[in-house]
């Protein structure tokens, strides 16, 4: 079985240990890393699996590491931070994070999201067998788990790209904003329409960056979104 990477990016030694510590027990491979500057060596030198990221950061912040993994990895970034105001987390989701948890965190929520994120977006396990779906010039390969617009890459993260399956997956059913969260994280909503609305925003503009011709995902008014016809 293949090894699972996840590096851990925390400047106080005491919560990276933690962290590390989880990750080992769901039986995974954590590599500490102290600042910005020590997490883009790493991330530059191998591919990782995951990476929890810490925002106050030396060296380089976590938002300008995020911007730099995003650049050219689609791995789940999930951000650990003591910043809880909603504009921080908006921001982030729009740079690419996959989930936000607040410290103080709970240990066992923190290792039921690496492990929900490990899950659905790359060690399923039975997975699937490889799926085309198409919608108008989009064409998403589920083996590949390469989107493209036009023959043209999509740079979808890993949430924004399970979003995008679900609704291509069933092209005329509307998905209210609970059928999205609670099947693309695995949760109960709570109503957290924001989360929602910045990764189907998200996912808008950059496939109306390849084809700004077209329009790909419409909103059902009081219901929810739904593919466009």
């Amino acid at each position: 079985m293949k090894k699972i990477n996840i590096l851990v990016v925390e400047d106080d030694n005491d919560i990276n240990n933690l962290l590390c510590n989880i990750i080992k027990k769901s039986g995974y491979t954590a590599q500490a890393a102290y600042s910005g500057t020590e997490a883009m060596l790493y991330i530059e030198k191998q591919e990782w699996d995951m990476v929890l990221l810490d925002l106050m950061l030396p060296g380089m912040t976590g938002e300008e590491v995020l911007s730099k993994i995003r650049e050219n990895s689609l791995a789940p970034v999930i951000i650990i931070s003591a910043k809880g105001e909603a504009q921080t987390k908006v921001k982030t989701l729009r740079t690419g994070a996959d989930d936000y948890i607040t410290k103080p965190f709970d240990i066992e929520e923190v290792s039921a999201r690496i492990d929900s994120l490990l899950r659905r977006y790359k060690y399923s396990k039975g997975s699937e067998r490889r799926k085309i779906f198409t919608h108008k010039d989009i064409c998403l390969d589920t083996e590949s788990k390469i989107v493209t617009v036009n023959g043209v890459e999509v740079p979808l993260t890993a949430r924004e790209y399970e979003i995008l399956l679900l609704l291509m997956q069933s092209p005329k059913k509307i998905f209210t904003k609970s059928n999205i969260y609670e099947s693309i994280w695995g949760d109960d909503f709570l109503g957290d329409e924001n989360t929602i609305n910045v990764h189907i925003s998200h996912i808008r503009n950059k496939l109306s960056k390849i084809n700004p011709e077209e329009e790909y995902i419409e909103t059902i008014w009081g219901m929810g979104y739904r593919l466009k016809n």
